[in-house]
């Protein structure tokens, strides 16, 4: 299978100081794939150089066998920012939102045709918010939000969406649902990277994983790639790793892991647990 894109060899910084440099990666059509490290560690930069929102230093980049030219966006990618980024006092409504994404597909009117507003509406009952369509973005939820500008990133027919960090500030059922949309959406075909610092729900969610700190440190499936070893390698600090069963809980302390481990249990062992 050819990727869809790759990177080689890239080197990216801001005036004269090095982000990364070397990094050497392929996604894959139909891929949901995780991007962890530490803050700091170069995650954004690596996003919006793939999208051709950073400059290379060196290397290049290839979408569908195709070098991307410095300073030339990508096409037919779609990108859901980080949430600290975006101004949500702006008086715009979350259909409106979407609709920002379909510029591409516009006739040489500047206004929404009736058929981008049915478009708009269409994925945004597919991401489960139709019923906020015409409330201001800026009261909504932040799991709300965030699944508007997901459907904002799908409104231009992506064959590849680039999100950073989705999930943060987002509690633990807003995580999990999010995974289990951006999963689906992966079986449908559609590529997807996304950056976040929850390693319990990339090992949970996400068939495989980039560990990424100012460099590539290493990839694979995650059962492979946590490991006490890699871990502090990409984060700088020990952590512990238990497998169970087919899950990896991470933890930087023992009973945290406890507690993430018992909240993973199935309740006929929990109530055993109890037994005197």
């Amino acid at each position: 299978m050819q990727p869809i894109l790759e990177v080689e060899h890239l080197t990216c910084g801001y005036q004269t100081k090095p982000v990364f440099a070397n990094v050497d990666l392929a996604l894959y059509p139909g891929q949901l794939c995780g991007l962890v490290g530490p803050s700091g560690s170069g995650k954004s930069t690596l996003i919006k150089a793939m999208l051709g929102l950073v400059p290379a230093w060196a290397g290049e980049i290839r979408f569908r066998g195709k070098r991307l030219k410095a300073g030339t966006p990508l096409v037919n990618v779609g990108y859901v920012p980080q949430v600290e980024t975006v101004d949500w006092n702006f008086p715009v409504t979350a259909e409106e939102v979407v609709m920002m994404g379909r510029y591409r597909q516009r006739s040489l009117f500047p206004w929404p045709s009736k058929r981008d507003r049915l478009v708009a509406r269409d994925l945004l009952n597919r991401v489960g918010v139709e019923h906020v369509a015409h409330q201001p973005i800026g009261d909504l939820s932040g799991g709300q939000q965030q699944r508007v500008f997901l459907a904002r990133a799908l409104i231009g027919e992506p064959e590849l969406v680039l999100l950073d960090e989705p999930t943060s500030g987002s509690d633990l059922h807003i995580q999990h649902e999010l995974l289990h949309l951006l999963a689906e959406l992966s079986q449908q075909g559609l590529s997807i990277l996304m950056s976040t610092h929850d390693l319990n729900s990339v090992a949970t969610h996400l068939p495989w994983v980039i560990c990424f700190n100012h460099g590539l440190i290493c990839q694979g499936q995650p059962t492979k790639v946590f490991t006490p070893h890699t871990l502090e390698q990409t984060f700088g600090a020990k952590m512990l790793v238990m497998h169970h069963h087919d899950r990896v809980l991470i933890s930087s302390d023992a009973t945290t892991l406890l507690h993430e481990l018992r909240n993973n249990l199935p309740e006929s062992l929990l109530e055993s647990d109890r037994t005197p």
